[in-house]
């Protein structure tokens, strides 16, 4: 039977070549995307791959959203934590909403996706669980209190999943891609991410193919004994 993944954020950056990625491995793919009907429409006509709105920050609404992949599909084989945003400002100016919104974006949506699909994984006795971080997650960035809190505490909850789910052969890995050539990345002002471009030992961007090549690894069966790892993707930006 072809396993199934969902990849939340995987309409656009790095979820679109995460997306594009395991649908050519073989799996069937559902790229979960929370807004701009209009671009994952095209997404999907464009790819083939099947899409599904809802809020992941929201409990209810991942419920029900999982809910009917699973009505469609049985069951999620592999899930791909991957949608998160940005909402910079140093702390001493950031507003309450923008703290709030980040958290419940990155992180508080690990819980209200990976819950629901964690059930189904033990039972089963197969589950794959990537969760994409941050380079700034690990070493923290002026103006990014907020989402660097939300990347580094990826990290913890993915290892003690990963002690959680070894027994069931669920897995949970961490990829914390450096500077990647996404939307995100683009709208930092030029003169600012030309700066960072020069930090980077490589002296390039990442491409969004370059970690989706590195979560199809983790999700295949040659990876099967790797198990409460951070791999980071960087160019060697940070290494820890």
């Amino acid at each position: 039977m072809t396993k199934v993944a969902l990849v939340t954020g995987g309409t656009r950056g790095i979820g679109e070549a995460i997306s594009k990625k395991l649908k050519n491995d073989g799996f069937t793919v559902i790229a979960n995307y929370s807004s701009n009907d209009k671009a994952a429409e095209d997404f999907s006509k464009n790819t083939g791959i099947e899409v599904s709105k809802w809020d992941v920050s929201n409990y209810e609404d991942s419920q029900k959203g999982i809910g009917e992949i699973n009505s469609k599909h049985n069951q999620i084989d592999i899930l791909i934590n991957n949608a998160g945003i940005t909402r910079d400002a140093p702390l001493h100016k950031m507003t309450h909403e923008n703290w709030k919104k980040v958290i419940d974006v990155n992180l508080n949506s690990i819980f209200n996706v990976t819950s629901q699909v964690l059930s189904s994984m033990r039972q089963n006795n197969f589950g794959r669980i990537i969760h994409i971080s941050s380079v700034n997650g690990q070493k923290g960035q002026f103006g990014q209190t907020n989402y660097a809190a939300t990347k580094s505490a990826l990290i913890g909850f993915s290892k003690s999943l990963a002690l959680e789910g070894a027994s069931k052969n669920v897995t949970s890995n961490v990829v914390c891609p450096g500077y990647i050539n996404t939307e995100m990345v683009a709208a930092i002002r030029e003169d600012i991410l030309k700066g960072i471009i020069e930090t980077i030992p490589a002296k390039r961007l990442g491409q969004s193919e370059e970690i989706a090549d590195i979560v199809s690894f983790l999700v295949s069966d040659k990876a099967n004994y790797i198990n409460g790892s951070t791999l980071s993707i960087n160019g060697g930006l940070w290494m820890d």
